[in-house]
């Protein structure tokens, strides 16, 4: 993964990571998912960045301890000042050779200047044909979270 818009970590899930199951804390899971779209979004952004929504996070499998943690973060759609990402989080045993999948999601973050209001962002502009889909993606995704927003403002104190 060596473009501007990518990061990718790898690691290895350790002891204190664990949840009462004996397998990865799910906390721990978002924690890294945070920390390593936290990094894609501010090597794009070249500035520092808030998280404003995480969505859609789906955990398929449990992750062991011990086991080589892979994240996989691309810039997906670029607003005014927003920057969102896909994660996608593997993991492989060390006799294993190949990752497989254990999570995923899209996080929003917001790029702020010294005093912490939104900052313009350079534009993100997909190129290949899955790029496309996954800027559509992240469109839709703005589109039913703004409507669920408007249907849910009854119910909450603003």
């Amino acid at each position: 993964m060596s473009s501007p818009h990518k990061t990718s970590f790898q690691f290895i899930s350790e002891p204190s990571d664990i949840n009462f199951g004996g397998k990865v804390h799910g906390g721990s899971v978002m924690k890294w998912i945070d920390q390593a779209a936290y990094t894609c979004a501010r090597t794009w952004s070249e500035s520092y960045c808030v998280t404003v929504y995480v969505g859609g996070i789906r955990f398929y499998k449990p992750i062991n301890i011990g086991e080589v943690i892979k994240i996989d973060c691309a810039v997906i759609y670029t607003g005014t000042s927003s920057i969102h990402i896909m994660v996608e989080v593997y993991s492989r045993s060390f006799s294993q050779k190949k990752f497989e999948k254990k999570t995923h999601c899209i996080i929003i973050f917001v790029a702020v200047d010294e005093k912490g209001d939104p900052k313009k962002v350079k534009p993100w502009v997909p190129k290949t044909e899955k790029e496309k889909k996954l800027q559509e993606y992240a469109l839709k995704l703005k589109t039913l979270r703004e409507e669920i927003h408007q249907e849910m403002k009854p119910f909450f104190n603003e």
